[in-house]
């Protein structure tokens, strides 16, 4: 099949008012997960242009909170959400939750982060690897106890090892390739449920 930038989920999203396709993706894996509810804290990594934040704004309403974090400023207003513009590497995230007022753990931590791409399959899948590993480490300190956890990564030969690194700390882990996902994409997306034991000093 041909390649089409302006296909079915593209224009879906620009129909519906969403930031874009991605929203869908994160959609697919709720409703087979069932990972958000009213009320929830969530940690939003790489959240620029925004999808994945309005979808979960929508689902924890308006008793729940959200921050989004992305090296891209966001141009969203939503209700319950907070916007940084940064580079998670520089951050110091209890500064930032404090400033904000936010509890310093959260219910899930989202990361549809990537790197920008520079056509070398390798150097790509070891910087997406990076990222991965650096929002499972942001988890393994600021989510709750049963709490959720989803991340995007290039699929490459490192794919069991980071899937295995998750299944010790999650009771169960889950892998999607969503249907809003373009079929010439590498991208595969993991999902921890239930979040095992406490959260690991700083």
């Amino acid at each position: 099949m041909a390649y089409n930038p302006k296909d079915h989920y593209f224009k879906k999203a620009k129909k519906e008012n969403f930031a874009a396709r991605s929203i869908f993706k994160l959609e697919e894996i709720d409703q087979k997960l069932k990972i958000f509810r009213p009320g929830q804290m969530v940690l939003d990594l790489g959240a620029a242009p925004g999808s994945w934040s309005q979808y979960a704004s929508a689902r924890i309403g308006a008793g729940g909170r959200l921050l989004g974090v992305d090296i891209t400023p966001i141009e969203l207003s939503l209700p319950n959400a907070t916007f940084i513009s940064a580079d998670l590497r520089d951050l110091n995230l209890e500064d930032v939750f404090r400033e904000q007022g936010f509890a310093p753990v959260f219910d899930i931590v989202m990361s549809d982060m990537a790197p920008k791409t520079t056509g070398i399959k390798m150097t790509d899948q070891a910087r997406s690897l990076e990222l991965c590993e650096l929002a499972l480490e942001t988890a393994r300190k600021f989510l709750k106890p049963k709490g959720h956890f989803v991340c995007k990564l290039f699929q490459s030969e490192d794919f069991n090892a980071f899937r295995d690194q998750m299944k010790t700390m999650f009771d169960r882990v889950d892998v999607l390739k969503p249907k809003a996902t373009r079929q010439i994409s590498k991208e595969i997306f993991l999902t921890g449920l239930s979040r095992r034991g406490n959260v690991r000093p700083s």
